[in-house]
């Protein structure tokens, strides 16, 4: 289902999940989910920079077995980072038990206390669990940047028509989403800078 927006509905079910942040603060929360991944992430970190803004990291173990040097380049520009499995797992297809060791091996990798789950799907009794020990981070809004049927200009209207004080927003740094994200980051940068937010990390 095609939702840029998270309904209201979603967020009263599921309480504990984190959809949004203070709507009180003038500030705008972008995450970026799937990297690092060489040659996106630093065009992404880059583009954050010259605005000024932080962003929150969701990244895979393996990615950042691969490729270190980018991951620590995140942290060193003053970002924040987000266990989002080793593998990228749908948890729906995965037993719960490889699931939760999935998200150990990337604990191991490094240390977050911010998980977002791929797909954003988790199965009732995960939830439960991973809650124990992290902060499940959703989204209020999602740029479906991904999506390869969409244009830029779509993923770009996603955000700007549904952002709010205290959205967080997601992206994807990750080749797939790379030819939308090259012309829709540096547009919804420039266009939430003009509307006064601030751009900060979680």
């Amino acid at each position: 289902m095609y939702l840029p927006k998270t309904p209201k509905i979603a967020k009263k079910i599921f309480p504990k999940l984190t959809w949004q942040q203070d709507k009180e603060e003038n500030t705008i929360y972008l995450s970026f989910d799937d990297g690092p991944t060489p040659g996106v992430t630093e065009w992404v970190l880059d583009c954050l920079r010259k605005y000024d803004a932080k962003a929150s990291f969701f990244c895979l173990g393996k990615n950042v077995v691969l490729h270190p040097e980018i991951f620590e380049r995140i942290i060193y520009e003053g970002h924040s980072i987000g266990n989002h499995t080793y593998n990228h797992l749908n948890s729906w297809n995965t037993r719960n038990e490889d699931y939760l060791y999935d998200i150990e091996c990337c604990q191991r990798v490094f240390h977050s206390t911010l998980f977002r789950p791929p797909y954003g799907k988790l199965k009732p009794g995960l939830r439960t669990k991973i809650l124990k020990s992290y902060k499940i981070v959703m989204w209020d809004v999602m740029s479906y940047d991904f999506d390869e049927k969409l244009s830029a200009n779509q993923c770009i209207a996603n955000v700007l028509d549904n952002v709010q004080k205290g959205s967080i927003v997601v992206f994807h740094d990750s080749i797939k989403a790379f030819p939308r994200l090259k012309e829709v980051l540096p547009k919804v940068l420039d266009a939430l800078s003009k509307r006064s937010y601030q751009l900060k990390a979680l």
